[in-house]
């Protein structure tokens, strides 16, 4: 398309030299993927900067290129005068506008639903896509387990772990379209809404989950955190708000202008949606739901209380698709488990295996409170400590995990570019001398999936918290293949897991 970047008021652009307009075919933030009449983005970011890549684009054949250091892009504007040198104030902001017109605001044609919180945002936008599927709304997903239409995950390299960058958050709308979607569901975090990434549209439904303390390795300050999340309901048409958080429910509903709809587990909250009496069963839980004064009987294949709230803030947000709360009760015993999120794995000799992405201290204390309710012998649990995160975080799993288990594994997650007994070691110091449980240590995932499994006996149930990235273990900045359901598969029957 012909792009005019003086005539776009939204990319607020300073000053352009060269040309005015440019047929631009493709727009890219990796100097590496640039071709032919491209538009290249120089993002600045926490390792590198876009404007050290500017050769390299225009040697691929970069006609424009959009960046934020005046006197860089003034120098290559001198020699090559044929090209467009944009200067914005934000890099990453005019990419998220651009991409919205480069790919004709695709997003208008999407029921899109937002959902942000420091645990469990996989497992409510899961939640949404399965139920608005199971309604009869065809509904994708962009999340941490991956890019997903209606019914078939797309093989789609994911440029960050959570919230796609915005040029590709458009792309992967445009896709959702063309397979005949009408809606997406997408996880949103803190760190993708402070750099732009969802800037420029306007979500039908923000979803909150809860806050604690997260990401203090990028943000600095709970407060920073806590900002970038509130962004995302004021750029939303309907908000659902968890009544249970106090630490960022009254900021939401303050923050606001759109319909609200709250829930809560408390039936003196005076939330819209309640969830009380739970039970447990072999095949998942029952609880009852109370909505507009009337109470209905649930039962759905799926486990762990906190997934009960998770699951009634996606009712929330199908109720704002115009959806009659019949119908949603009428799909709910269809729901599905969420891989790697209270993922129940039956084993030989009575061996629950759990795997679960907990991976802060509030989400381990819930899981290793939720998975005692099952029936078992001795409980077995791998922690770990994150290798790309923050390192004060790691003291705080084990003192969480202390004395609630039979034995505990400890190992690492993503070293990165860290020794993995670093990693562990920070993870150690959590513990009280002498330690209130066995103890067991790995530098590596695998090895310590493997031990975890080795410990259990007949009857124990073996929780995996934490977790891969993309099927993957970041290592150096490689993604290294990584599947704890292979490794569970091998070592119980020595085969692999059928593809």
């Amino acid at each position: 398309m012909d792009i005019q970047w003086t005539q776009l008021p939204q990319i607020k652009a300073l000053h352009v030299y060269g040309p005015s307009m440019q047929l631009t075919v493709g727009i890219v933030y990796d100097s590496r993927d640039v071709q032919n009449q491209y538009a290249f983005f120089c993002i600045i970011g926490e390792e590198t900067d876009g404007h050290l890549y500017i050769d390299e684009a225009i040697q691929n054949g970069a006609t424009t290129i959009v960046g934020s250091d005046k006197s860089t892009l003034e120098s290559y504007a001198s020699s090559h005068p044929l090209l467009s040198f944009v200067l914005v104030h934000d890099s990453q902001e005019a990419l998220a506008f651009i991409a919205i017109e480069f790919n004709h605001y695709v997003s208008d044609k999407l029921f899109k639903v937002g959902v942000t919180g420091t645990n469990g945002k996989t497992t409510v936008a899961t939640y949404v896509r399965n139920l608005l599927n199971l309604l009869g709304l065809p509904c994708g997903m962009l999340g941490t387990n991956g890019i997903f239409t209606s019914d078939e995950q797309l093989h789609i390299k994911k440029s960050t772990p959570t919230t796609p960058m915005s040029s590709d958050v458009q792309a992967i709308f445009t896709e959702l379209v063309n397979h005949g979607d009408k809606a997406a569901s997408m996880e949103v975090s803190s760190i993708a809404l402070d750099q732009h990434r969802v800037s420029g549209f306007e979500f039908d439904v923000a979803i909150h989950t809860n806050i604690s303390e997260e990401h203090m390795e990028y943000h600095k300050t709970f407060e920073h955190y806590k900002m970038c999340k509130l962004r995302l309901f004021t750029q939303a048409k309907a908000s659902v708000i968890n009544l249970d958080d106090d630490g960022m429910s009254q900021d939401i509903i303050q923050a606001v202008q759109g319909s609200i709809l709250t829930y809560s587990s408390n039936v003196e909250s005076n939330a819209d949606l309640v969830w009380t009496n739970i039970q447990h069963h072999l095949d998942g839980m029952s609880f009852d739901l109370i909505y507009e004064d009337q109470t209905y009987r649930i039962n759905v294949p799926i486990y762990g209380e906190y997934n009960v709230g998770n699951l009634v803030s996606a009712i929330g947000a199908a109720l704002f698709a115009n959806v009659s709360l019949q119908e949603i009760l009428q799909v709910l015993p269809k729901m599905q488990q969420v891989d790697g999120r209270f993922q129940v794995i039956h084993g030989p000799e009575n061996r629950t295996i759990v795997l679960d992405y907990a991976h802060t201290p509030v989400a381990l204390e819930a899981i290793m409170r939720a998975v005692k309710k099952l029936p078992h012998n001795r409980l077995i649990t791998l922690i770990t400590g994150i290798g790309i995160r923050d390192f004060s975080k790691m003291p705080k799993m084990a003192k969480t995990a202390e004395g609630k288990a039979d034995a505990l594994i400890v190992t690492v997650d993503h070293p990165g570019y860290n020794d993995p007994w670093n990693v562990v070691d920070a993870v150690l110091k959590g513990f009280t001398e002498p330690y209130l449980q066995e103890v067991l240590t790995a530098s590596s995932r695998h090895e310590g999936v493997m031990k975890a499994l080795e410990a259990s006996e007949p009857g124990d149930i073996v929780l995996l918290t934490s977790g891969c990235i993309n099927g993957s273990q970041i290592v150096k900045g490689e993604y290294i293949p990584h599947s704890d359901e292979e490794i569970i598969h091998n070592y119980f029957y020595n085969t692999k897991l059928s593809v």
